[in-house]
């Protein structure tokens, strides 16, 4: 899922269609990519390890419709992932890899995306009849799969854009139009966005007992609403495109503040009718935090690429040392987010003579400190710093994890 140096694709390049982006013999390695990929693993490290009431607002997700810091974590991540799926394609495609080779790897890396993502949820030792099959990198592997896939199938972006925007219709359709047993028909009988009352809980719950759910009615990263997170990704695979595109650094960073203020309008005014709702992966919030992520990427390319903040007299491809702690969680995204996940269920297997669990020194930090948000966040930020300093040996002998 890292972001590499790319070079023209011949096979991009003789494609007959009308709507191709055509690109530069050689592009240059994006140093951007990798420090807000590095940016977003550390918050979601961070706001993972809040707690549900006494964390700071920003630091949640909303509790239901709404929006919060918190919750562009995960939409930025997989914007990341649809970005450095066209970047690493194109590369490997000019070096001669064959599309049939490419498209077994993208299914290798998905199943074992996925299975990660069971072993990120039993850990440990967890039954299976109470095990959660939903997750967040069940959902990154199946995003991954399929716009992988598409990044294969054409080179042009207009049947992209068209595959978006036909997820977030069919999602809306589905979700306003089709009545829930039990509940009746959104915005007549229940609200289109009803917790328990809406489409993509009812086909949780028929797939899957209360015991597998997250949240035991619903999943946030259930069946029904990966269909606009699909388009969340390929906002990032279209991002990909841009970015390798023959224009100078300056207007592919001015082309992608535009697309994501045009995103984030269209989220807005799509909220009037369909609540902005993370946990349902509702249309609206699809494009609303899909034009952050974009605003976000272009502040990154203008500062760090085009204007080159902090690397005046360094190499094209070296980062100066106070972007480094970045790059540590940036190159090697899917290592820090295991560590993350796996460090305090695995700390707390940790027993005293007596057969009690110890009251760690984390612990006491946490318990120690008596301001409402604070405990949490310095909790958070002293598990970063732990997982940081687990992959830093890692990111310093080159050693990355390419599922």
């Amino acid at each position: 899922m890292e972001a590499k140096a790319v070079s023209a694709d011949p096979a991009f390049a003789r494609t007959p269609d009308s709507d191709v982006i055509h690109t530069r013999p050689r592009t240059q390695r994006l140093l951007s990519v990798d420090i807000l990929r590095g940016l977003t693993i550390a918050f979601m490290i961070l706001v993972n390890l809040q707690g549900d009431r006494d964390a700071f607002f920003e630091l949640q997700h909303a509790q239901w419709n709404g929006f919060t810091a918190t919750d562009l974590v995960f939409p930025t991540f997989l914007f990341l992932v649809g970005l450095s799926l066209m970047l690493s394609t194109t590369a490997r495609l000019a070096k001669g890899a064959t599309r049939k080779t490419l498209f077994l790897h993208t299914l290798r890396r998905s199943i074992t995306l996925a299975l990660f993502g069971i072993v990120v949820n039993t850990w440990p030792f967890q039954h299976l009849d109470h095990i959660r099959f939903y997750g967040v990198l069940q959902r990154i592997a199946i995003c991954y799969f399929i716009v992988g896939t598409l990044a294969l199938w054409r080179s042009g972006w207009k049947d992209k854009v068209a595959i978006a925007v036909a997820c977030l219709l069919a999602y809306w359709l589905l979700m306003r139009y089709v009545a829930i047993p039990g509940f009746g028909t959104p915005t007549h009988e229940i609200p289109i966005n009803d917790p328990n009352g809406n489409l993509t809980a009812y086909i949780d719950r028929a797939l899957f007992a209360p015991q597998h759910l997250y949240q035991r009615v619903r999943d946030p990263e259930g069946l029904l609403s990966t269909l606009p997170a699909i388009s969340t990704t390929i906002y990032g695979l279209l991002a990909g495109m841009w970015l390798r595109t023959r224009n100078s650094v300056e207007k592919k960073a001015a082309g992608l503040a535009v697309a994501g203020l045009a995103l984030a309008l269209a989220g807005l005014a799509w909220n009037t009718i369909f609540p902005i709702n993370k946990k349902l992966w509702t249309s609206s919030f699809s494009l609303f935090a899909g034009g952050l992520s974009l605003l976000l990427l272009a502040l990154a390319v203008y500062a760090i690429d085009a204007k080159r903040w902090g690397r005046s007299g360094l190499a094209e491809n070296e980062a100066p040392a106070f972007y480094k702690p970045l790059m540590v969680f940036g190159t090697n995204s899917i290592l820090a987010y295991m560590v993350s996940e796996l460090l305090e269920p695995t700390l707390a297997l940790i027993k005293t003579a007596d057969g009690n669990l110890p009251r760690t020194g984390l612990r006491l930090l946490h318990q120690a400190i008596p301001a409402h948000g604070l405990p949490e966040l310095v909790y958070g930020t002293t598990f970063v710093l732990i997982t940081w300093l687990i992959v830093l040996p890692f990111y310093r002998k080159r050693i990355f994890l390419r599922v």
